[in-house]
């Protein structure tokens, strides 16, 4: 946000940031955002919210560089991202990668429809040493890197910001009631 504000941006749409909590206790924050304001997910019932929304974009995995972006199954975001990414390379963000990855804050918003997307994160020592350690200190992070996955993270944001049509969505997944789950 410092960036973009900074550089006097004025985006056409508004960006929030989000800091969740109990993310290592099953998505709790997300989950819990996503139900009060954009759709109870046992049944696809949708809020109004979740019409204005035009993407969520996530980032956590440790402290490397962003070297691109998951697309969650999204095929249709690829030549957006393309698009986007292209000024990028000197940073080194060249990946879009079409799977769809779990264990973060995008998946509550991707289980209700919203285009949700994890960044592509060099890893260095986050399976190895520092993640879920006593080795897992702020002296651990990589300012350089920092530095890059905001400038990255920024160009995204505005770049969602400023398009007239939201990203593309898949199709309106399934409700979960049923599905083994357990209502919240």
């Amino acid at each position: 946000m410092r960036i973009l504000k900074a550089v006097g941006a004025k985006p056409r749409r508004t960006i929030r940031v989000a800091l969740w909590g109990g993310e290592e206790q099953g998505l709790l924050g997300s989950k819990a955002y996503v139900r009060d304001h954009l759709a109870d997910v046992s049944t696809m019932t949708l809020k109004p919210e979740h019409a204005t929304l035009a993407a969520y974009f996530n980032s956590d995995n440790g402290t490397g560089k962003i070297r691109g972006i998951w697309l969650q199954s999204n095929l249709a975001a690829r030549p957006i991202f393309e698009e986007w990414m292209a000024p990028l390379k000197d940073l080194g963000v060249t990946i879009i990668g079409p799977r769809s990855v779990t264990s973060t804050d995008h998946l509550p918003f991707d289980d209700a429809g919203v285009p949700a997307f994890q960044f592509l994160v060099d890893r260095l020592e986050y399976n190895s040493r520092t993640h879920h350690s006593n080795m897992d200190t702020f002296d651990r992070v990589q300012r350089d890197d920092m530095v890059q996955q905001a400038t990255v993270i920024a160009i995204f944001a505005y770049d969602a910001a400023m398009r007239d049509e939201k990203l593309p969505r898949k199709a309106l997944p399934a409700p979960t009631r049923g599905l083994g789950s357990v209502a919240e």
